[in-house]
C-alpha cells in the first residue's frame, strides 16, 4: 500500500532516512510544475535543502491520466544506469531511492534557470546544449545492449507521451487553436502523405531497439546550475530509438528563432549534432536525419498540440513554425 505524503509527513519521512534529526521539521514548498508527480522542496534547519518526488497513479496536474507508479523506479534506474557516462555531472544526484513507496529523492539545484527561460531571454546557452548533447552522446553508444529492455518496460508513460506528439495533433481534435491556426492544423491533417511519415515515426519510437533514451529533453527539463546544465524527469526513460533524444533537444533550441522569423535558425542544429556525433562516434552518424523529422514534429505538436508554448502565442509566429516543421518532416 502505497503512503502519499504531504506537506505534514515529509519531515518524519525524512527524519527515518536520516536526513533529518529526530524532533527537526522542514520547511515544505512546491517544486517545479509538477506536471507527472507530486514533487516537493524539504528545507531543514539548518539551510539544506532536497526535492522529493513521488509518483502515483494520477498524474499530478493531470488526473484524468491514469499511469503505472513504476515509472519513477524508471526514472531512478535511468539515473543508475547513466552514471559511467556522465563526466560532466548532467545528472541530479540521488540522495534516496525508495520503489516501495516510489518517491526519489534528489538533490536541490535552488533557483537556477530553467532553459527554456534562458533560450527565450537570449541567453548565451550554446556551451549548455553542446554540454548535454554530449551526455546523450556517451549515453546512446554505452547502452546498446538489447537486454537492456527487459529493465525498462515502460510503454504506458511511453504511449501516453507518444500520442501527445504523433497521434493526437494530426487528427481532428478540440484544441484551442485561433481560426489560422484551426485551418492549417486541418490542412495538415489532410495531407495523407505528410500523416504517413509522422506515423511511420510514431512506429519507430515504439520499437524497443536502439539505446537508452531519456525522452523527454525539452528545454523546461534542463536547469542551468553553477555547476552546468542538469536534465532532469527522466520519468519516460525506456529503450528506443535514440534519435528522438536529439530531435526533441533541438526543437526547443529552434523553435524561438523560428517564431521571430530570425535567418539560420535551423542552422541552430549544427553545433549540437557535431557534439552529439563527436561523443558518441561514427554510428551515430545515420541517426542525425531522423533526429531532424523528430525535430519537425516536436515543432508542429508545440504549435497544433496540447502542450502549446509561448514562442507560438500569435499566429505569424505559430504559422512560421508549421512551416519549418512540415518541412523537415518532408525532407528528412
Amino acid at each position: 500500500m502505497q503512503n502519499h505524503l504531504d506537506e505534514s509527513s515529509v519531515s518524519s519521512y525524512l527524519q527515518g532516512l536520516g536526513w533529518l534529526a529526530p524532533g527537526e521539521g522542514a520547511v515544505v514548498e512546491p517544486a517545479g510544475d509538477g506536471n507527472i508527480n507530486w514533487v516537493r522542496r524539504a528545507t531543514a534547519p539548518d539551510g539544506r535543502s532536497c526535492v522529493l518526488k513521488q509518483a502515483r497513479p494520477a498524474l499530478e496536474r493531470f488526473p484524468e491520466y491514469q499511469v503505472s507508479t513504476e515509472r519513477i523506479v524508471f526514472e531512478a534506474r535511468y539515473l543508475e544506469l547513466t552514471a559511467p557516462f556522465d563526466t560532466t555531472a548532467v545528472r541530479p544526484a540521488v540522495l534516496h531511492s525508495d520503489p516501495e513507496q516510489r518517491v526519489l529523492v534528489l538533490e536541490d539545484l535552488g533557483d537556477a534557470e530553467r532553459l527554456d527561460h534562458a533560450l527565450a531571454r537570449g541567453a548565451d546557452v550554446g556551451a549548455a546544449l553542446r554540454q548535454i548533447a554530449a551526455f546523450l552522446g556517451r549515453v546512446h553508444a554505452g547502452t546498446r545492449d538489447p537486454e537492456l529492455a527487459t529493465r525498462f518496460q515502460n510503454g504506458e508513460m511511453q504511449r501516453l507521451h507518444g500520442d501527445h506528439i504523433f497521434h493526437l495533433p494530426y487528427r481532428e481534435n478540440d484544441f484551442p487553436l485561433s481560426p489560422a491556426l484551426r485551418a492549417r492544423a486541418e490542412a495538415v491533417w489532410r495531407d495523407a502523405e505528410l500523416v504517413a511519415r509522422i506515423d511511420a515515426a510514431y512506429a519507430r519510437y515504439l520499437e524497443p531497439r536502439g539505446a537508452l533514451v531519456h525522452a523527454d529533453v525539452q528545454s523546461g527539463n534542463v536547469l542551468l546550475a553553477d555547476r552546468g546544465p542538469v536534465l532532469l524527469d527522466a520519468e519516460i526513460a525506456h529503450v528506443g530509438d535514440p534519435a528522438f533524444d536529439l530531435g526533441i533537444l533541438l526543437a526547443h533550441v529552434m523553435i524561438g528563432p523560428i517564431a521571430k522569423r530570425e535567418p539560420g535558425a535551423v542552422a541552430l542544429a549544427g553545433p549540437i549534432l557535431q557534439a552529439y556525433a563527436t561523443a558518441h562516434g561514427p554510428e551515430g552518424a545515420p541517426m542525425l536525419g531522423r533526429a531532424l523529422r523528430y525535430a519537425g514534429i516536436e515543432l508542429l505538436r508545440r504549435t497544433l498540440g496540447a502542450a502549446r508554448v509561448p514562442a507560438v502565442a500569435t499566429d505569424e509566429a505559430g504559422l512560421a513554425v508549421v512551416e519549418t516543421g512540415v518541412d523537415l518532416v518532408r525532407q528528412t
